[in-house]
């Protein structure tokens, strides 16, 4: 019995040592499974490994989710790809095989002001980061802004360093704020950065032909163009706002439910006052 303890006390030190968590939390398990079905030595060793392996990936997701700063309720599941039009639908489909991040190629979402958007692609990326890929979020206005504070301490060239780590940049709502010189300047600098070297997904309201309000020069406008164009996937989500639909089903709702609990269908008249004290 004390031998038995003594080589539990130095697998435990030695699994702890070579930094292997889920081996160390599970081997007493998979010992009595397989003493029961009398696996080999090599089939105990594999189900070991694979319970480390799938720890392992499993924590590499959730800390990628969270460097990613995707908005968690934006997920596939909760997304209504019947919304799309096939041709998108298909589109997307292929975008979730996540090939265009090896070619380095972008992807352009357009559509009026709560047509699911940004919903589209914060999902995208959750399933890219959970096939093993690295995706950044962040609205236009907010990357900007990190990207002016980083230029103002100098750091400019570090922050765009930290973001070309990132396979695919989610720029959401670019052209959602009027940009300032300075501001795009450093979108500019940004765009450029990444062209063939990374993949930029963004969503917008406005069409090319306005982004020169973005840009403030023609030049500088047909220079990001191109360079987002040039390799891209363009989506085009021409549909009603999601947002409005959801509220006026709810409306529905609310009104259907108040006429099947009055009698007849009749809405309720509101009752007369009373006198002070009638009670």
């Amino acid at each position: 019995m004390s031998r038995n303890k003594d080589v539990k006390a130095n697998l435990l030190m030695y699994l702890k040592e070579l930094h292997l968590p889920a081996m160390r939390a599970g081997f007493e398990e998979q010992a009595r499974r397989a003493e029961k079905e009398t696996l080999s030595y090599e089939q105990y060793l594999l189900e070991l490994s694979r319970l480390e392996c799938d720890s392992r990936r499993a924590h590499r997701i959730e800390r990628l989710l969270r460097q990613s700063r995707l908005p968690a309720e934006k997920d596939l599941p909760s997304f209504d790809l019947k919304r799309l039009p096939v041709k998108v639908a298909r589109q997307v489909r292929t975008l979730l095989e996540g090939s265009f991040l090896d070619r380095r190629e972008n992807v352009l979402v357009f559509g009026r002001s709560g047509s699911g958007k940004t919903h589209l692609l914060a999902a995208l990326g959750q399933e890219l980061i959970r096939a093993g890929r690295k995706v950044y979020f962040g609205t236009c206005s907010l990357l900007v802004q990190e990207l002016l504070i980083a230029k103002r301490d100098l750091k400019l060239s570090k922050a765009l360093r930290r973001m070309a780590a990132f396979d695919g940049l989610i720029i959401d709502d670019i052209g959602y704020v009027q940009q300032s010189r300075d501001e795009m300047e450093v979108l500019f600098t940004l765009l450029a950065e990444r062209y063939e070297r990374g993949s930029v997904l963004l969503t917008s309201n406005l069409p090319f032909s306005k982004w020169e309000t973005i840009f403030k020069d023609p030049m500088t406008t047909a220079a990001a163009i191109d360079r987002l164009v040039h390799h891209s996937v363009i989506l085009e989500l021409n549909l009603p706002s999601y947002r409005l639909e959801h509220a006026k089903k709810a409306i529905d709702l609310t009104t259907t439910t108040t006429d099947e609990t009055t009698p007849g269908g009749a809405r309720p008249e509101p009752a007369a006052p009373g006198n002070p004290g009638d009670s």
